[in-house]
């Protein structure tokens, strides 16, 4: 499964309605676009836009991984392997560091998720032995 360094730029796009109330995984669940100031330090072959669903699926381009918060982590089961990286939500804006990213990248809440595509299933939990 090719991952395009995975946020290496990219950086998912995640939330919903960061409410202090709110718990992390709630807040990362919508449509998230690349920040418009970080689009021109990107590689070119690097997500623009992601939809991360409640149903631990995240998806941007033909990619769909499956997601986890831990405490201000934000895991991603990529090839079967977990990546982590740190996060960060403040109003509509996430931003990821750390993992593979070589600087932090900034997203902004365009919407609600759209659904998983029809035939695209949720990817196994490394941790459960692929199921």
């Amino acid at each position: 499964m090719k991952h395009t360094g995975l946020l290496t730029g990219l950086a998912l796009a995640f939330l919903a309605s960061p409410a202090a109330a709110q718990s992390p995984r709630a807040t990362v669940i919508g449509t998230w676009r690349v920040d418009a100031a970080a689009k021109l330090a990107q590689r070119k072959d690097a997500p623009r836009l992601v939809v991360v669903r409640e149903d631990s699926s995240a998806s941007w381009g033909t990619e769909t991984v499956r997601w986890r918060v831990k405490g201000d982590r934000l895991w991603l089961a990529i090839g079967g392997e977990w990546e982590d990286y740190k996060l960060k939500l403040k109003g509509q804006t996430l931003t990821l560091s750390e993992g593979d990213l070589t600087k932090p990248v900034s997203f902004q809440r365009v919407g609600p998720p759209t659904g998983r595509p029809a035939g695209i299933a949720v990817p196994p939990d490394p941790d459960l032995g692929g199921e």
